[in-house]
């Protein structure tokens, strides 16, 4: 797989930006440690999936691309194939949640992809996109469970590691798992000694949980703010790969991710989406307590006005 992940690197040379690290002093104090933040929300279409979705779709033979594609995401996947799909002149179909902000819907819509919705109480979303996916014939690209997302979503660690080094610890949000594997699998590669963890929201925690029974676990529709991380379960690849390179997981309240949110807005005016933010909600509640030179992926930026504005009236009341 490290050998995949540095193929998709030279894959999306030119294609995916070369996101910036970010410090500040501030949370360096806080948190007693040297902390690098990727800023992945300030990728394509605002977040790392962009990395997985071309490195996989670009693979596709061009004879088959008229087929078409067909995924399922609540978001930024979504967001993600659609937008690949427009560059590379693929028709894109995507299943979404009739909950998933509406943000990351009008932006899929706006990258040329037909959105079809379901109601996630009811539907099962694989399910689903399976039987679409049999009526048009189209290619399936699954968010998170496929080698070549896995490899696409790997090459964040290795720009970062590019840009700042040797770390001691890397902190990676989980939801399906396809950027934590990844980036663990990237970070053995490049740093055996760096401790790679896996965060997740104390509402979403199958990952966590599937980690430490070594029995893959599932949680359905989790009421978690973090809706990146509302994945039912890790996937038949992430999970061993997880297994064999991640170190530990850590899970953080809601308030906790809401807080995040808030520092990175206000102390380094980043835009950061509530999935995006688990690793800074880790260090800030103490979840985890750092040492040395940490490396945090900050996953995306997409994130509706209503619910910023929320997270930010929240601490004025």
């Amino acid at each position: 797989m490290f050998e995949a992940i540095l193929a998709a690197r030279e894959r999306l040379e030119g294609q995916a930006h070369r996101t910036p690290v970010m410090t500040s002093r501030t949370l360096d104090e806080r948190v007693g440690a040297a902390v690098h933040l990727k800023c992945e929300n300030f990728q394509r279409m605002g977040a790392f999936k962009f990395r997985g979705a071309f490195n996989a779709v670009a693979r596709i033979p061009v004879g088959d691309r008229p087929r078409g594609v067909v995924t399922f995401s609540s978001g930024n996947h979504a967001q993600a194939v659609a937008l690949v799909g427009r560059m590379l002149d693929i028709p894109t179909t995507v299943i979404m949640p009739r909950d998933a902000p509406r943000i990351k819907r009008q932006a899929t819509e706006g990258y040329g992809a037909e959105v079809r919705r379901y109601d996630p109480a009811t539907t099962d979303r694989e399910t689903l996109a399976r039987e679409i996916q049999a009526q048009q014939g189209g290619i399936m690209i699954p968010p998170y469970d496929h080698p070549d997302v896995i490899a696409g979503q790997g090459t964040a660690t290795l720009e970062l590691h590019a840009q700042v080094g040797d770390l001691d610890l890397l902190l990676v949000p989980c939801g399906g798992g396809g950027l934590l594997s990844g980036s663990a699998v990237a970070a053995r590669g490049l740093m055996p000694g760096c401790r790679v963890v896996g965060v997740e929201p104390e509402l979403a925690d199958d990952a966590a949980r599937s980690f430490r029974t070594g029995v893959r676990q599932t949680v359905h529709n989790p009421p978690t703010i973090a809706d990146g991380t509302r994945t039912p379960s890790l996937g038949r690849l992430t999970f061993p790969l997880i297994q064999d390179h991640v170190d530990d997981f850590a899970t953080v309240s809601e308030a906790a991710i809401r807080e995040a949110v808030r520092f990175l807005f206000y102390r380094l005016k980043l835009v950061v989406e509530p999935s995006g933010a688990l690793g800074v909600a880790a260090l800030l509640s103490g979840a985890l307590k750092p040492r040395g030179r940490v490396g945090i992926i900050l996953s995306g930026g997409n994130i509706d006005g209503p619910t910023m504005a929320k997270i930010l009236q929240d601490e004025a009341d």
